[in-house]
């Protein structure tokens, strides 16, 4: 049972892969293996009635991650279709690209850290579509905000699933947290920063607006009051989750129908034709959907090998064959740029009890980081990535030429960095 779910986690993988020279659409093969995996999985088992109760367990914690994507993603295309990114986009005068790169990558990682990766990642690549046309230059970009989005979520208690998870299981507190992985996560974007940066020259060409456009129909009043209104929904999420207890998606959505009500407040005395562009209900028809279908898929595959056990055994015969935790929490990073970085830090979790790794150990701390910015090697490999696979058609192939080297020797500069600081000054 568990090597036919793992060859067909596997072929489906090599299918999202080589999704261009196939043509067969990555959500396909994404539901695909999530199906079958579960339909092997209940078949060759013994108890069905388990198999379907742990089924609808996983769906109750994947339906979150969707309608928390499906929530930010309607939030931010309504701030798209007010035109609301100019207030950024008019401010950001510079066509070079290096100093756009570098600017982008910045505020995408303190971003992150405010909101979450996800929903940074979300936000930036819509900004990117406002600032550069070419298509080859665009994607590098993002590639950048894959890796600067997933640094800067990992040295935040809010930024990253996986250390939202070490900090409400009392494995870290919050401001160690916040002290002792600022530094290599600065460096796992630095170091691919710098790298790029030699690479590019010239500067960017931004998008022309067609002469026979229509023009918005918005005033910059209401442009300004629906994009800090989107994005103050979106960096109250956090709140939200701290004084309700509220899993995120309830903050996102409690936001999205603030939004809702007040667009409908101040477009009630324009005509059909305008309001309906402007409205919610638009941005629902645009959000990319098929997205959220690849990430449903991927998530659920993952969840059956974790719910027989596969990946946990992974993670106990490590710890028994190699020991060194050195050697061990830097592997689970790189795992999670194949599968989900949750249930690896789950299993973890499980595996290294809190009598013996006492809150901000070493362990907790350097798994935080691994976690958090492992899955940046692949674009499958975190939530951020998926996210921008989807909104810019990313080729899974062009991203491992592209993108995932530079994010493999940031990961392991961080990596050197966090031991090293340990090492020498034990802070």
């Amino acid at each position: 049972m568990i090597l036919s779910m793992i060859l067909i986690f596997v072929i489906g993988y090599i299918a999202i892969a080589f999704e261009h020279p196939l043509k067969i659409n990555k959500s396909a093969s994404a539901l695909l293996i999530g199906v079958l995996c579960w339909a092997v999985y209940i078949v060759m088992s013994n108890d069905s009635h388990l198999v379907n109760e742990q089924l609808t367990e996983h769906i109750g914690e994947l339906s979150g991650i969707l309608f928390f994507l499906m929530g930010a993603m309607t939030i931010v295309e309504l701030i798209d279709a007010h035109d609301g990114f100019e207030v950024i986009t008019s401010r950001i005068t510079t066509n070079n690209k290096r100093k756009l790169l570098w600017i982008i990558s910045i505020l995408t990682f303190f971003l992150s850290a405010a909101l979450d990766n996800l929903t940074t990642a979300i936000v930036m690549v819509s900004l990117l579509r406002k600032l550069i046309d070419d298509k080859e230059d665009r994607l590098l970009f993002v590639g950048m905000v894959v890796i600067a989005a997933n640094a800067g979520g990992a040295w935040s208690p809010i930024g990253d699933v996986t250390t939202t998870m070490l900090w409400i299981g009392g494995q870290v507190t919050a401001v160690n947290i916040m002290i002792k992985l600022i530094i290599p996560s600065l460096i796992c974007l630095l170091v691919p920063l710098l790298v790029l940066s030699f690479k590019l020259k010239g500067n960017i060409v931004r998008p022309v607006i067609a002469e026979n456009a229509s023009p918005n129909p918005t005033s910059e009043t209401e442009r300004n009051v629906v994009f800090f209104l989107g994005i103050g929904a979106l960096v109250f999420v956090p709140i939200f989750k701290t004084l309700t207890h509220l899993p995120p998606f309830m903050g996102v959505l409690f936001g999205l129908g603030v939004l809702w009500v007040v667009t409908e407040i101040i477009h009630s005395s324009k005509d059909d034709e305008d309001k309906d562009t402007l409205s919610v209900l638009h941005a629902l028809r645009k959000i990319d959907m098929p997205s959220i279908l690849f990430f449903l898929g991927i998530l659920i595959a993952i969840s059956s090998l974790q719910s027989t056990g596969v990946l946990a055994s992974l993670a106990t015969y490590m710890n028994d064959t190699i020991g060194d935790l050195n050697i061990i929490v830097p592997l689970i990073g790189l795992l999670s740029a194949i599968v989900d970085n949750v249930p690896l830090v789950a299993a973890s979790m499980g595996m290294y009890d809190l009598s013996a790794y006492p809150t901000d150990s070493y362990i907790w701390e350097f798994l935080a980081y691994c976690a958090g910015t492992g899955g940046s090697i692949l674009i499958i490999g975190s939530a951020a990535g998926v996210a921008a696979m989807g909104m810019e058609k990313i080729d899974f192939i062009w991203y491992v030429k592209k993108i995932a080297g530079l994010a493999f020797i940031g990961y392991i500069a961080g990596a050197i960095s966090y031991i090293a600081i340990e090492y020498f000054f034990h802070l």
